[in-house]
């Protein structure tokens, strides 16, 4: 009768542990998917972003506004040629 009883105890106890280890489960699982579209519109967002940058920064939009606002923009003069390093942006540089 006692060994019977503690079985019974038992599989209670494990089957309240298997319940509570599957409601967390489910709530992580459920703050996985609010984490997730929390990414995803963050992402979203970024893109619309971007896309509105490379919008702007057009060669034709960019353009555009120059000529829009009378800018008297001079072109920069080429850097003259010669030989450079890889590691160094000036020319001629020293190895």
């Amino acid at each position: 009768m006692v060994k019977l009883l503690i079985c019974i105890f038992s599989g209670m106890a494990v089957a309240v542990v298997m319940l509570q280890l599957r409601q967390q489960r489910m709530e992580l699982s459920h703050q996985n998917n609010v984490l997730h579209n929390a990414i995803e519109s963050t992402q979203a967002k970024l893109w619309s972003q971007q896309l509105q940058i490379a919008v702007y920064t057009a060669p034709n939009a960019i353009e555009q506004t120059v000529g829009s606002h009378a800018l008297k923009m001079v072109p920069r003069t080429p850097v003259a040629a010669g030989a450079t390093h890889w590691m160094d942006a000036r020319p001629n540089a020293s190895h």
